[in-house]
């Protein structure tokens, strides 16, 4: 499984019963510690409609809450996010990197910024692994899928509603630097591998696959997507895991862990593969003296 897996989940059960309720949706985890709760919610970074309302656990428990925690807050100022992308996101201006490449890879990827529907001007201003973050964004925006649906979103609207507080345990300029970790090769590989899939179908297939898991919380195919994770051995496949995965869970952790002492009643919500397989969220939090239950 390659870099995509992350990014269309950057980008996704109950414990005894093969089948979920109709309405669960992700991955849910109720963790204690010291008389202390929080429910952990594993989200999908697009939607649709009818994913929502989200099931009453969830929503019953934000409602108590004190603090709704997500990866990144989505309302935060645009002028942030424009700063962030400048600073991390963005060639040094003149930068003729696409001009070079081969002439037939040029035209691959001018022929995928337009089945996007993305603008070839500004999309090209991006470095390489952002740039393909964005062509397997359009892949799921062609396939109905919205951003603006996320879970991520949805929740965050629900708690300013219950006038919960929303708390951001990353920021994206910290996301985005961690994008400029590859050796430059590495990078146009990383965008060669996203340009190979969307053109093969593997990545429309892997797309429904996906939304299919997390839309009906189907434990059994999510862990078997975080175990393909484990065992993809392509450059961006590699990176995703080590770094953008199970290197990120170290800090999220750590920062679940202060907001779970801190307080008595949370929820956090993160892409739901932060939750599953070896090095996950909720395993290094057990190891920490937290209790977890997999709810579903």
């Amino acid at each position: 499984m390659r870099m995509r897996r992350f990014f269309h989940l950057i980008l996704v059960c109950l414990l005894a019963t093969p089948l979920a309720h109709a309405t669960d949706r992700g991955a849910l985890f109720r963790l204690t510690l010291d008389g202390h709760v929080m429910h952990l919610f594993g989200t999908l970074h697009v939607g649709l409609p009818d994913f929502y309302p989200l099931e009453d656990r969830l929503t019953g428990a934000l409602a108590e809450a004190s603090t709704l925690a997500l990866e990144i807050d989505p309302d935060q100022p645009r002028a942030d996010l424009q700063d962030a992308l400048r600073t991390y996101g963005m060639l040094a201006p003149g930068n003729p990197a696409y001009d070079s490449l081969p002439p037939e890879q040029k035209r691959r990827l001018d022929r995928l910024l337009q089945q996007g529907g993305l603008d070839a001007s500004s999309m090209l201003s991006f470095k390489p692994v952002l740039l393909a973050t964005m062509l397997a964004l359009a892949e799921y925006t062609r396939q109905g899928y919205r951003s603006d649906l996320s879970s991520d979103a949805w929740l965050a609207r629900q708690a300013r509603r219950h006038r919960v507080r929303v708390l951001a345990l990353e920021s994206l300029g910290g996301q985005l630097a961690l994008l400029d970790r590859l050796p430059t090769p590495d990078r146009w590989r990383f965008l060669e591998e996203m340009m190979d899939t969307i053109e093969s179908g593997a990545q429309r297939t892997e797309a429904r696959e996906v939304v299919r898991a997390w839309s009906t919380a189907d434990r059994q195919a999510l862990d078997r997507m975080a175990a393909r994770c484990e065992t993809d051995r392509s450059v961006s496949g590699r990176f995703v895991t080590q770094v953008l995965l199970k290197e990120r869970n170290v800090g999220l952790a750590e920062r679940l862990l202060q907001l779970l002492r801190d307080e008595d009643r949370t929820v956090a919500a993160i892409g739901v593969l932060h939750l599953l397989g070896t090095g996950s969220v909720p395993a290094l939090l057990e190891r920490s003296g937290v209790t977890i239950e997999r709810v579903y």
